[in-house]
C-alpha cells in the first residue's frame, strides 16, 4: 500500500467513517490516518461527531409531540 495523502484522506474521511469506501480506499485511508497527525485529529473530530449525533438520534419524541407531527404532516397533505 502506499499513502494516499492528506488530500485523499480528508476527501474521503466522511465515507471512510461510515465505512463507505472500497476495501482497498479504507486501507489506504486508515494507513494515512496512522501516519498523519493532522489527520488523525481531523478524523477524531469527526468520528467524536459522529457517535454524539447517532446518540441524539436514538431518543424517542414523547408521544404527543409526536401525535402533533403527524396531525400536522396530513393537514399538510390534504
Amino acid at each position: 500500500m502506499t499513502d494516499c495523502g492528506c488530500d485523499k484522506a480528508k476527501a474521503e474521511l466522511e465515507e471512510y467513517l461510515h465505512r463507505e469506501l472500497s476495501d482497498e480506499d479504507f486501507r489506504d485511508v486508515a494507513e494515512h490516518l496512522a501516519n498523519c497527525g493532522d489527520c488523525s485529529a481531523e478524523h477524531l473530530v469527526g468520528m467524536t461527531l459522529t457517535l454524539k449525533v447517532q446518540r441524539a438520534c436514538q431518543e424517542v419524541a414523547p408521544d404527543e409531540v409526536r401525535q402533533a407531527v403527524l396531525r400536522e404532516l396530513e393537514r399538510r397533505e390534504a
